[in-house]
């Protein structure tokens, strides 16, 4: 009889553990606007997931109701499947400035038939952005939901796909290299049509006898300091994401990391001598 209970009191406080760790899956409604285009955004499964739509008449995109300064943001998604050559469906934090920008950013970028989806991700600091890197997915995306989150704490922005880190940029401002650490940013994603550059550098058009387009969302799930928000929340070490568990990769984290780099990346800025003969300080100060 001890046993079971001491059990039972074990479970419960490892599952209340994941949930402050992991939060909970919001209504799209909850935690969402629509941008533009409401008529091609659809809500399903009483609005825990929805439906985006590109046609020759629009694309779409939403956003969050708040901005946040620091903390994860998670959603699952369905990739347009099929020929999706020239469309991009982008997750993404954004400043919403413009002068001086931060942006945190995934663009699934389509493919023809067959073809493996890239995925870019590219990092704005302080205004300055041109910090792309691209990885073949090494699933379909388009064939089930797959989970894309964005960790961004005092120490480290990293992009996970089901947990695996893809891509690490770490704060090195006290070398001299920026890094969002000022600007709240905000949560949005789109689904365009960009045929001059989204497909093997624009020589892969769109093919609008495929249309609608349609890229699928649930689980929509944020954590951080939100703003307006209590002043102090941003700096405080004690929130989860700030954590001696979040400031590194792990060791398992790490050879997924590299496993990732050495075999499904396409492009890194940091290595493109055309673009960067001198290597930017970010890339010699390590992952």
């Amino acid at each position: 009889m001890m046993k079971t209970v001491l059990a039972s009191v074990l479970f419960c406080v490892l599952a209340f553990c994941s949930v402050s760790v992991f939060g909970r899956p919001a209504t799209f409604l909850e935690d969402f606007r629509v941008t533009w285009a409401d008529s091609h955004i659809r809500q399903i499964e009483g609005g825990r997931a929805i439906q985006l739509v590109l046609d020759q008449s629009s694309g779409c995109g939403f956003a969050s109701k708040r901005q946040y300064l620091f903390g994860r943001v998670s959603m699952k998604i369905k990739l347009v499947p099929g020929d999706s050559a020239g469309t991009v469906t982008a997750f993404y934090m954004n400043s919403d400035t413009d002068a001086v920008r931060d942006e945190l950013d995934f663009e699934f970028l389509g493919n023809r038939t067959g073809q493996p989806y890239t995925v870019q991700t590219n990092i704005y600091a302080h205004g300055k952005g041109d910090r792309e890197q691209r990885i073949n997915l090494w699933f379909d995306p388009a064939a089930e939901f797959h989970t894309y989150t964005i960790l961004w704490n005092h120490h480290h922005i990293v992009f996970y796909v089901d947990e695996v880190p893809i891509r690490v940029y770490k704060n090195n401002e006290a070398k001299g290299i920026p890094y969002p650490t000022r600007q709240p940013m905000g949560v949005y994603s789109t689904l365009w049509e960009a045929d001059d550059w989204a497909t093997r550098g624009g020589l892969e058009k769109i093919d609008w006898s495929k249309a609608p387009f349609l890229a699928y969302y649930k689980d929509f799930d944020i954590e951080g300091c939100g703003v307006p928000g209590p002043a102090n929340c941003a700096a405080n070490q004690a929130n989860w994401w700030e954590g001696t568990a979040y400031q590194a990769l792990t060791a398992v984290e790490y050879r997924r990391y590299k496993w990732v780099r050495v075999n499904h990346m396409i492009y890194d800025y940091c290595t493109d001598r055309s673009r960067y003969p001198v290597p930017p300080p970010e890339c010699l100060a390590g992952y």
